[in-house]
C-alpha cells in the first residue's frame, strides 16, 4: 500500500473506495484476513478500518463470517448530495471570492483525469476527495471541511463502474480545471454553478441514472 497516514486509514480508503465505485457488489463477503493479505498489513488495522467502514454504512457485521457490504439506499444517497449542495458550492464561491491560491490544484486535477482515463476508479475517486477537500480548506472554516470531507466518505457510485471510458466519466473529470479557472478568475457564480453540477453527478451519472 501507498505510504500516507496511519495503516487503518489506508485499509479503510482503499476498500471504502472499492465500495463506494461498486467495485466490491452488494452483498460481497469481506473477511479479516483476505484483506490483510491483500493490503500486506496485520489483522488490526483491518478490523478498525472495518468499524469505521460499518459506521459509515458500507457494511455490516456477518456473525463469525466477517462483514457484509450493503445495499445502496437511494433515499440515503439522496439526502447526503442536499446536503453537500447546502455546503459546497457556497464554499466555493467563498474561495473564488478570496482568489485563493492553490498552485497544487492543478496537479491534482490532472491526476483525476489520468485515474479516469485509465479507468482506476480507486485512485479516481481518492484523487477527487482530496482535490475537492483541500479546496475547501481554503474557505478557512475547519469544521466545514471536516464535515464535507465526511459526507464524501458517505458517497456511494454504484453507476461508476459502468462510466469508465465513457465519455460522461471523462467529462466529469474535466470539470475540475473548469472550477479551478472559475475560481483563479474570481468569479463566484461560475465556481458556485460548476460546483452544483459536479454534485449533480452522485444521483445521476455516478449513480447509473441519465441525467
Amino acid at each position: 500500500m501507498q505510504d500516507g497516514g496511519t495503516i487503518r486509514a489506508r485499509v479503510e480508503r482503499a476498500l471504502g473506495a472499492r465500495i463506494a465505485a461498486g467495485l466490491e457488489p452488494e452483498g460481497a463477503l469481506l473477511t479479516v484476513p483476505v484483506l490483510a493479505e491483500r493490503y500486506r498489513v496485520s489483522a488490526t488495522p483491518v478490523r478498525e478500518a472495518m468499524l469505521e467502514l460499518q459506521r459509515r454504512g458500507f457494511v455490516e457485521p456477518a456473525r463469525n463470517r466477517g462483514f457484509v457490504v450493503t445495499a445502496v439506499d437511494p433515499a440515503h444517497a439522496q439526502h447526503v448530495a442536499a446536503v453537500r449542495e447546502l455546503l459546497e458550492p457556497p464554499a466555493m464561491r467563498t474561495v473564488a471570492g478570496l482568489r485563493a491560491e492553490a498552485p497544487w490544484a492543478r496537479a491534482g486535477a490532472a491526476r483525476i483525469a489520468e485515474a479516469a482515463a485509465a479507468g482506476d476508479l480507486e485512485d479516481y475517486l481518492e484523487e477527487d476527495r482530496r482535490f475537492h477537500v483541500e479546496l475547501t480548506a481554503l474557505a478557512g472554516n475547519p469544521m466545514l471541511t471536516a464535515v464535507v470531507d465526511d459526507l464524501r466518505r458517505r458517497t456511494r457510485l454504484p453507476g461508476l463502474t459502468a462510466l469508465v471510458g465513457t465519455r460522461e466519466l471523462a467529462a466529469s473529470a474535466a470539470e475540475h480545471g473548469d472550477l479551478l479557472d472559475a475560481i483563479e478568475a474570481g468569479h463566484e457564480d461560475a465556481a458556485e454553478r460548476v460546483m452544483r453540477h459536479h454534485i449533480g453527478h452522485t444521483t445521476g451519472w455516478w449513480a447509473g441514472r441519465p441525467e
